[in-house]
C-alpha cells in the first residue's frame, strides 16, 4: 500500500526541485522501500494523467480543477494497487501555480487543495517546498536553460489570465513572490507534512542532505 507521497515544488524556476527530487527518490530506493519517481514531464505521458494531457492540449491551455483532483486520485489509486511504497512527484502537488496562471482565485484554490486532500487519503503527504529569491532563481534558470526558455517562459505568463501582468523576468520575479505568500498560506491549511527549504545559501547536496534528514523519520515509519 502507498503509504508516502513527497511532492517537491518550488517557488521559481530554477531552484534545483527536480535535482532534489532525483537525489530523494534514490535515497528512499536505498532504505529498501519502492519508489515512484513521478518527474515533472511526465503529467503528459502517465496513463493516470491522460485526461489533463487531452484536456490541455483541446485548444484552452488550461485544465479543469476537477481533472486534476481526478487524476491524480486515479494516479494514487494506481501506485496503490501496484505496492509502491512512496512516491516521489516533481511539480506535480498542490498545482498552484497552474491554477493562478489559469485564473482561479484563492478560495477557489483552498476548495482544490481540500478536494485533493480527499483524494490522496489515506497516503500520507509531504509537501518539501525549495524556495529562493525569485530574481536569483530565475537568473540561474535563463543560464541553464538559455534565452530562448527566457522568452518562451515571459510569453507563456503573458498568455494566461492569471499572470497576464507578466512582461518580463522582474515582472515575473514579483509575481513569483506573490505566488510564494499565497502557497505557503494555502499548504498551512491542509493536514500535510510542509518542509520548507531556503537554497539561497545551499548547494544542490546540503540541501539533498537537510531535507533526508527531515524525511527520516517519516521514511522510517513507512512499512516495506
Amino acid at each position: 500500500m502507498t503509504r508516502h507521497l513527497i511532492a517537491v515544488v518550488g517557488n521559481s524556476p530554477g531552484v534545483g526541485k527536480s535535482t532534489l527530487c532525483h537525489s530523494l527518490a534514490t535515497w528512499i530506493a536505498h532504505t529498501g522501500a519502492t519508489v515512484d519517481h513521478f518527474r515533472e514531464a511526465d503529467i503528459l505521458t502517465r496513463p493516470a494523467f491522460r485526461p489533463v494531457a487531452e484536456e490541455f492540449a483541446d485548444g484552452n491551455n488550461s485544465v479543469r480543477p476537477e481533472t486534476l483532483i481526478e487524476s491524480t486520485r486515479a494516479y494514487v489509486t494506481e501506485s496503490r494497487a501496484a505496492g509502491i511504497d512512496v512516491l516521489v512527484t516533481d511539480a506535480l502537488l498542490p498545482f498552484i501555480p497552474s491554477l493562478v496562471a489559469w485564473g482561479h482565485d484563492e478560495p477557489a484554490i483552498a476548495q482544490v487543495l481540500r478536494e485533493l486532500t480527499t483524494a490522496v487519503e489515506p497516503t500520507q503527504v509531504t509537501v518539501v517546498y525549495v524556495h529562493d529569491d525569485p530574481s536569483t532563481a530565475l537568473d540561474r534558470a535563463v543560464v541553464r536553460e538559455g534565452s530562448a526558455w527566457e522568452s518562451w517562459y515571459i510569453a507563456k505568463l503573458a498568455a494566461s489570465p492569471g499572470t497576464r501582468s507578466v512582461h518580463d523576468l522582474p515582472s515575473a520575479a514579483t509575481h513569483l513572490r506573490h505566488e510564494a505568500t499565497l502557497t505557503l498560506r494555502l499548504l498551512a491549511a491542509t493536514p500535510w507534512n510542509v518542509i520548507t527549504v531556503d537554497v539561497s545559501a545551499l548547494d544542490a547536496p546540503q540541501t539533498a542532505a537537510h531535507v533526508r534528514h527531515q524525511l527520516t523519520p517519516l521514511i522510517a515509519s513507512t512499512p516495506h
